[in-house]
């Protein structure tokens, strides 16, 4: 079972969390609305600096296509450093 955490009133799974690169703290630090929206929210480390980056399910009014939730892996293969530390949350659906 992944864990779950709270952002703003939203509860969030970790599907994933490569190199431990999950750190509350510094997620809350960059939090803002804009991240509202998103289905999911991938951070990332470039020179230890947490970057974040929504994604969506396609049934979501914010879905298109450089966002769909099906680009996240290419995201971290093509945009990330490479074997840079990341995470994976999942809105869980009310």
């Amino acid at each position: 079972m992944n864990k779950k955490i709270t952002l703003e009133n939203e509860e969030y799974e970790i599907v994933q969390n490569y190199k431990d690169g999950f750190q509350y703290k510094e997620l809350l630090e960059k939090w803002t609305d804009y991240f509202y929206d998103y289905d999911y929210i991938v951070g990332d480390y470039a020179y230890d600096k947490l970057r974040l980056k929504g994604f969506c399910e396609k049934q979501n009014q914010k879905f298109n296509s450089i966002n769909s939730k099906e680009l996240i892996k290419d995201y971290i293969q093509n945009d990330c450093a490479y074997e840079c530390k990341y995470f994976v949350l999942k809105k869980i659906s009310k």
